[in-house]
């Protein structure tokens, strides 16, 4: 009996210690090298998982790089602050193709991206920027224009990871007037990425901006642009729906296909863009690239429900006298827009082919009010 006991004892202590030995090896693998400071956040992560801790206020000190094979968390209610001595170009948050970050806020706990000087401004930081493999019409391994990170490649539903709630502002640090920074850039980046719930602000160049891919997004408010408020370009294939959007410096929108070879490459931008609010904002924001800015070929774009303000200039798109792919693609009809209301000073909505209920749109919920479903950003 008692040989049996302690044979069973023994048996047991062995299983117990494997199941500790098996639970440290599955902690062990999501350990990263990194070193996180709280005041000093900059560097590559390289490998593992690094899990920011919500509680603590980050100051960036220069580029964060995710590198290919490690994950960044950021979990609700974190907040990063970005220097406010250090150079703004140096100061970024970049996600390498094969990495993940997985911003996890909530509309009570929305994850927030800032800078920290005293009276921020747009340029005060870059931002967000994130490279992926899916298709891109410049090519399978091209350089990120800041940041250069590789993107591109042939996985369109690959997946970043995801970003949710996130609040995130006084980006666009310039090195050039052709090289800034946006709010947050998408580089190939595919259709497994989860991105909803966006707020920019002040932005010293495009709120948000797609290079290709095939990612889709929703629920997106953008504030105050300093070059357009919503952009994508070089064979963007997805989807952007619930779009409210103010302070309009350049284009609302501006939707290319490629520069070099506007009406060759392939795959052609075709873009789906669904419940759009269109606001200029004050005497500050001139729009003076009308509501959309069809460009480079254009590509396909199709909008439904889509309300434009009064306070829009009255002509509702700008084309290039010598963008004939661009012309082409608006008489073939890739160019649509179906249900929407125009302020009365539009006096011409000649391009894109306009059909459904006219006057009825509501855009992203409320017209020119703040949508229910974006509360969260006041």
């Amino acid at each position: 009996m008692k040989k049996s006991f302690f044979a069973m004892a023994a048996i047991l202590g062995l299983a117990l210690t494997s199941c500790s030995s098996d639970d440290n090896n599955k902690s062990d693998e999501n350990k990263s090298t990194f070193v996180l400071k709280v005041d000093d956040l900059k560097g590559n992560i390289n490998d593992g998982t690094v899990t920011l801790d919500p509680t603590q206020t980050y100051t960036l000190t220069g580029g964060l790089v995710v590198k290919g094979g490690a994950t960044l968390v950021i979990p609700a209610g974190t907040t990063i602050k970005a220097s406010a001595t250090a150079d703004p170009t140096s100061l970024f948050i970049a996600v390498e193709r094969n990495a993940k970050i997985n911003v996890n806020g909530t509309a009570a706990k929305p994850v927030i991206m800032t800078s920290a000087k005293a009276v921020p401004t747009e340029g005060s930081w870059g931002g967000l920027i994130i490279a992926g493999n899916a298709k891109v019409n410049t090519g399978d391994n091209g350089t990120s224009e800041v940041g250069s990170l590789s993107y591109g490649g042939t996985n369109n539903t690959d997946s970043s990871g995801n970003i949710n709630f996130l609040k995130i502002s006084y980006t666009g640090s310039k090195f050039s007037t052709t090289k800034e920074y946006n709010g947050v850039s998408f580089f190939g980046v595919g259709s497994g990425t989860i991105v909803s719930d966006i707020y920019t602000y002040e932005s010293g160049d495009d709120g948000i901006e797609f290079f290709g891919g095939t990612v889709n997004a929703t629920n997106l408010v953008i504030v105050n642009s300093y070059d357009d408020s919503f952009d994508f370009a070089d064979g963007w294939q997805g989807s952007a729906t619930n779009v409210y959007i103010k302070g309009v410096s350049k284009a609302a929108i501006e939707g290319s296909n490629n520069e070099k070879s506007p009406g060759e490459a392939t795959p052609v931008t075709t873009g789906k863009l669904v419940n759009f609010s269109i606001i200029k904002g004050g005497a500050a924001f001139l729009a003076d690239e009308k509501t959309i800015n069809f460009k480079d070929g254009g590509g396909k774009q199709a909008y439904t429900n889509f309300y434009v303000d009064n306070d829009m200039p009255s002509a509702l798109i700008k084309i290039s006298s010598t963008d004939a792919a661009a012309a082409k693609n608006i008489a073939d009809g890739f160019f649509t827009i179906e249900n929407y209301s125009f302020g009365a000073a539009m006096t011409n909505t000649t391009g894109p082919k306009l059909s459904g209920t006219v006057g009825a749109a509501t855009g992203a919920g409320a017209g020119a009010e703040l949508p229910s479903w974006a509360s969260w950003t006041k």
